[in-house]
């Protein structure tokens, strides 16, 4: 039986009328005109400064878009929406109780369940599911969830950062169609831009594996007593690291332990990912 759990703290907006995807397309970071029926793609509401102000993961519905967020901040993201709505034909509801659930390993496709959609942030073959509002049973708990997100450098606030605190690369929205640099202007794109074609992300969200059990989330990341990160999803020895990925190649040149309380950590790149690390003036 493939795994599914129900996800706790997280809501469901749903964004409706006939100016309802040309509203949020002048607004988010993803691309809408991309958006396949049945995908589920990440996305972010960002400050003109270009920080991400608001997580969610977006898809369609029969009646317009639906936005998969953090029940901590979805009335202030519903309060944003509304102020940038003005003549929009467009009406942002907060979905009554809903069960947001996740499945994954399912190999049947949909399962005769046409109300799912595909995480896209993940692999194809794992076929990541959400399913809003269904009954069945859940077969796994979220930590099991959490481990897939860390085997995949999927971050997701508040887990892996805080919210203003972060740009799209800093938490690999580039590397998960949760960004697009070929559509039109949305808040925070000239400063989002800029990042991807002077390739000045310094931080980003890399995998850490420990020799020990990992500390707790908010961990610095130290390397010859400097902070270099933070640590953020844990589940036993393997976590999601925020990190200066210049400072951590020159720890890995120097042979210079990366620690995070007692563990000593290994940091990589997630598997399916693009960006590398810099290249340092000697190899040049």
């Amino acid at each position: 039986m493939m795994p599914s759990a129900n996800l706790s703290g997280r809501v469901l907006l749903d964004v409706t009328g006939e100016d309802a995807e040309k509203f949020l397309q002048n607004l988010i970071t993803t691309d809408l005109d991309t958006l396949a029926e049945g995908d589920l793609k990440p996305g972010a509401l960002l400050s003109p400064q270009g920080k991400i102000l608001f997580e969610f993961l977006v898809s369609r519905s029969p009646e317009g878009l639906i936005l998969d967020t953090l029940q901590t901040s979805v009335s202030d993201l519903q309060k944003r929406l509304t102020l940038y709505k003005l003549r929009a034909k467009a009406q942002i509801t907060l979905r009554a109780e809903s069960v947001i659930r996740v499945s994954w390993q399912n190999e049947s496709a949909t399962s005769g369940d046409d109300s799912s959609v595909q995480d896209r942030r993940f692999p194809d073959a794992l076929n990541v599911r959400r399913n809003y509002g269904g009954e069945t049973a859940p077969t796994a708990d979220e930590s099991q969830w959490m481990a897939l997100r860390i085997a995949h450098g999927v971050a997701e606030a508040p887990f892996d950062y805080a919210l203003g605190d972060a740009f799209p690369h800093d938490v690999n929205l580039d590397q998960t169609s949760g960004v697009s640099f070929k559509k039109g202007c949305f808040i925070g794109q000239e400063v989002v831009s800029r990042m991807q074609h002077r390739g000045t992300a310094r931080r980003r969200i890399l995998i850490a594996s420990g020799n020990a059990s990992l500390p707790e989330t908010g961990t610095a990341i130290t390397a010859n007593g400097r902070e270099i990160g933070t640590l953020g999803s844990v589940v036993g020895n393997a976590g999601l690291a925020l990190v200066r990925i210049d400072r951590v190649k020159d720890a890995m040149d120097a042979g210079t332990p990366i620690l995070s309380g007692d563990a000593v950590l290994t940091l990589a790149i997630p598997p399916e990912h693009r960006f590398t690390f810099p290249v340092t003036t000697q190899e040049a």
